[in-house]
């Protein structure tokens, strides 16, 4: 009798990398006493254009988190729904889509805030939105990509508004809005090419 064989496949390598990345960040990030997250990746809020760091900061933020938690929880989520967009979109516009969110949110907090912002939250709720585009057909809007906009947004709205906390509900936003954009971007190229 022959036994299945199993191997492990590399499925999502845009997302598994991202993920591995992180890992080594926080990693670093734990033997460095938090230099590595001050120098590298952490994005200040009204950042010095002179500092050069300020240019690799804008997008390497995304890759640094606070500490496990936080990792953990962008990471359940990023490695959740992260393999069903980019095998929807494919590997080069899923690096795309992440690189372009991370710079928009980074400028945008530099510009705007005088905080720092940290972490993959945004790409996770780029992610989220991206992946309630998955099944659309063309002529129809799916209620669960409402539901998905109106909660995960509208909670990042009111926490932005409402909660005095570190939590950078703006790069959250940033990163919905992003998705929405992106989706229907590819909508449209697919239902009217």
């Amino acid at each position: 009798m022959n036994k299945p064989k199993f191997r492990l496949t590399y499925n999502s390598p845009v997302i598994l990398t991202f993920a591995a990345i992180c890992a080594v960040s926080l990693i670093l990030n734990f033997i460095t006493r938090g230099l590595s997250n001050s120098l590298v990746f952490v994005c200040y809020g009204h950042a010095s254009l002179f500092d050069p760091l300020t240019y690799i900061r804008v997008f390497t933020y995304v890759f640094g988190h606070a500490n496990f938690a936080h990792f953990a929880g962008n990471m359940t989520m990023l490695l959740l729904v992260g393999p069903i967009a980019e095998e929807r979109y494919g590997s080069w516009n899923m690096c795309i889509m992440i690189f372009v969110t991370a710079v928009a949110g980074g400028i945008l907090n530099m510009l705007f805030f005088s905080t720092g912002i940290i972490g993959a939250s945004g790409i996770v709720f780029l992610l989220i939105i991206l992946s309630a585009f998955t099944n659309m057909k063309k002529g129809e809007i799916p209620i669960t990509l409402i539901l998905i906009a109106a909660i995960y947004l509208g909670q990042e709205i009111y926490s932005g508004i409402t909660a005095n906390d570190n939590i950078s509900h703006f790069g959250h936003l940033c990163g919905g809005v992003s998705g929405l954009a992106f989706g229907t971007v590819f909508y449209k190229k697919k239902f009217n090419p």
